[in-house]
């Protein structure tokens, strides 16, 4: 989940009118507005984006401030989800963004971008094997695929177990987050070292303008959350280029928020998609505890061509040879998780759904056409007056 601009606690909060420095974009609702750090950074004990959100302070029985230190993720509105800190392992900035890597107690090394959780060691698993399989395991031997963001390399790593892929593109802006993540998540950048990988550094949006139209029979966004910069990779624009560079019948694995925060998002996702993506459009969702809601979401999406069935794998990962094998065990995703994914409950289905009648009741009507008039004549084509 990483790329985007260079975002903070305090300037996400006062981009309360859109991404852009003008105020001029669509207004960002609430919930995906950083929450403001509940402590001023100047009584932080540890480093800046540490204290993000609210910091939680460790009391003995005798009442007296510990030393423990919290990592507090600030995309949880009205509420804390804390991670207890180890150790600071990384901390430094790049162009776009603020890099932090840390030590926690229970979930092994964390990734953050921007004060934004992005992957632990202990749950990358359910993202990174959701995001990828959930679109490869629907269509038969795909051969070329696209990573957009993706820095970790957790999403190469799981392309890689798919032997009928002949090559994989990856478009990363962040050259610091693959540094990062080759010194202190190698489990994850270990997906760089296959040799179909080919690594280009920069924009995602000028690298599918210039991608070859319909080049690549799958495409796996994964992204950061859409605010600010990244908010363009949401916006219909984008998901018509995507369309281009895919294959008839080829499929879109996209980051969509979590349905117990961002029903709002998913649905305005799902509109244009729609428009967009002629073969389907699903969404399906994982657990990730340290996600906001302890949930995310994923778009589906098949471009107009050979029939794809997001629900029911065709290419199932047990029948891959080598998929499974030691060193490339599954830890979260299966058939069954598969086709549970798509499941939704019963608030999430009602909501979707009504929005989707309600914006196709919205849609102008098509003008009548007027009556043509055939004439029929012996020996010649059907022509119309």
């Amino acid at each position: 989940m990483e790329g985007g601009g260079a975002r903070n606690v305090s300037a996400a909060a006062a981009q309360t009118k859109g991404s852009g420095d003008d105020g001029s974009c669509k207004p960002l609702p609430p919930c995906c507005i950083k929450a403001k750090a509940g402590v001023p950074e100047s009584e932080a004990k540890c480093h800046a984006t540490v204290v993000s959100g609210w910091f939680t302070e460790s009391h003995s029985r005798s009442g007296q401030t510990s030393k423990v230190r919290y990592f507090n993720n600030p995309m949880w509105p009205g509420e804390a989800h804390s991670l207890k800190v180890e150790k600071i392992l990384y901390q430094g900035r790049s162009p776009y963004q603020e890099v932090l890597v840390f030590e926690s107690s229970t979930y092994g090394n964390v990734l953050v971008l921007d004060g934004i959780v992005q992957l632990t060691d202990k749950d990358e698993c359910a993202y990174q094997e959701m995001v990828t399989h959930l679109a490869l395991c629907s269509i038969p031997s795909p051969k070329n695929v696209l990573v957009v963001g993706g820095g970790d390399g957790g999403v190469l790593r799981e392309i890689a177990k798919h032997d009928s892929v002949e090559t994989i593109d990856i478009c990363e802006i962040d050259q610091l987050v693959i540094d990062v993540c080759k010194d202190f998540f190698p489990h994850l950048y270990v997906g760089y070292e296959d040799p179909r990988v080919r690594l280009h550094v920069g924009d995602a949006v000028d690298f599918l303008r210039n991608a070859p139209e319909g080049k690549y029979d799958a495409i796996i966004v994964d992204s950061s959350d859409p605010i600010g910069p990244a908010q363009e990779l949401v916006e219909k624009p984008f998901f018509q280029t995507i369309a281009r560079a895919l294959k008839p019948g080829g499929v879109l694995s996209n980051l969509a928020e979590s349905m117990w925060l961002h029903t709002h998002l998913i649905q305005d996702m799902l509109s244009i998609c729609r428009e967009t993506f002629k073969g389907g459009v699903h969404y399906a969702w994982a657990s990730v505890p340290t996600y906001p809601s302890g949930a995310i979401g994923f778009l589906l999406c098949a471009k107009e061509g050979p029939p794809v069935n997001f629900l029911t794998p065709v290419n199932p990962i047990e029948k891959i040879e080598g998929a499974t094998t030691a060193g490339k065990e599954m830890r979260f995703y299966n058939s069954q998780i598969h086709r549970a994914a798509f499941v939704l409950p019963t608030f999430v289905r009602r909501e979707l759904e009504a929005h989707c009648t309600f914006t196709e009741k919205k849609k102008p009507e098509k003008p009548t056409a007027k009556p043509v008039k055939m004439k029929i004549m012996r020996g010649s084509a059907i022509t119309a007056s």
